[in-house]
């Protein structure tokens, strides 16, 4: 019933008619991975991918219904205080994983929609993935049944607690406590904490999951068809979370890491939220403006309008169906809560 509602809605035309009445505005859309069957990585990606198929079915409908911009003409519009062209959508992928060359590049180019790719630099040069996908990994495949938190690390106060793991629900709870903890830590000590939880729990991801991380080579591929690559850190910690020094350090190190690697300037930044809230601050924001950076994105829901801080931007997620992001997008661009 919902979903006839929805698209009874759409059909009608009566958020587009509201869209209009409103000021302008664009919408950031957050992507990840994008595979051919997403349910190939659904212990190390979980429900951050997807299909090929759907993707492809939303950049058509971007391309045909929609007006697809850079965030280099992004920022443009917000500088100079000119209105984004009506019903603006940048396109932004988050982590750096291979299939965003392999198999998004392809659609993205087909239909002639620029993005943005940020990339944790750590992952990519080390072949490894994301610290969320490796602990997820280890707690859904682990054949323990219980695990105990004590030893997470010092530098965290938390009272130890055991967690069942006899049942997937279980496998989540634990896996999202151990989350919490780990997001606050950056660099060695993120590393140690996380092969520790491997090792306690007697699995990890196989050595050739590190080729699902772009190299070089193919972010160069990337930037030398029109796209932008930006950071996403070194190593995937809530920003917001850190001690000042940790945070200036995955700020800078991974944007001088990107430029002499790429031999461009890196203007891009793109804030992880692996867990905990807030993952941006305005000490964050001072830093990457101290850095350099001409623009940060969040995950907070929303659109982007004239006069916003260009440090802080919001972003929309797009959904996993077609129906859904264009529901996603009308009713941002109404006014909607998404």
């Amino acid at each position: 019933m919902r979903d006839w509602a929805k698209k009874t809605i759409l059909a009608s035309g009566a958020l587009r008619f509201a869209g209009n009445l409103h000021g302008p505005s664009a919408a950031i859309l957050m992507y990840h991975s994008v595979l051919p069957d997403p349910s190939q990585q659904a212990d190390s990606l979980g429900g951050i991918v997807h299909s090929e198929a759907a993707f492809r079915a939303q950049m058509e409908l971007l391309a045909r219904d929609y007006h697809p911009i850079s965030l280099d003409q992004t920022v443009k519009h917000l500088r100079d205080g000119d209105d984004f062209p009506k019903r603006s959508v940048i396109v932004t992928f988050d982590d750096g994983y291979t299939d965003n060359y392999e198999v998004a590049l392809p659609i993205l180019n087909q239909f002639a929609v620029p993005a943005t790719f940020y990339v944790t630099v750590d992952c990519v040069e080390n072949k490894r993935l994301p610290w969320p996908s490796r602990l997820r990994c280890a707690f859904r495949r682990t054949k323990q049944t219980s695990w105990t938190d004590a030893k997470i690390d010092a530098k965290i106060e938390s009272n130890a607690q055991s967690w069942n793991l006899s049942s997937p629900l279980n496998r989540e709870e634990a896996f999202l406590a151990a989350c919490d903890a780990c997001c606050q830590l950056s660099g060695t000590a993120q590393e140690e904490f996380v092969r520790r939880i491997e090792q306690e729990l007697q699995t990890s991801l196989p050595a050739e999951s590190g080729s699902l991380m772009m190299s070089y080579d193919q972010l160069r591929e990337l930037a030398g068809h029109g796209h932008i690559v930006g950071s996403h850190t070194m190593t995937h910690p809530n920003m917001a979370q850190l001690k000042a020094d940790d945070a200036q350090r995955e700020f800078a190190e991974s944007k001088q890491r990107l430029e002499s690697r790429l031999g461009a300037p890196i203007k891009h930044f793109s804030y992880p939220c692996p867990a905990l809230e807030p993952h941006w601050s305005e000490r964050t924001v001072e830093q990457s403006l101290a850095l350099g950076y001409e623009t940060a994105v969040t995950t907070n829901s929303g659109l982007t309008h004239r006069g916003d801080e260009l440090l802080c931007l919001k972003r929309l997620h797009p959904t996993k169906t077609l129906e859904g992001l264009r529901w996603n997008l009308e009713s941002a661009f109404a006014g909607r809560t998404v």
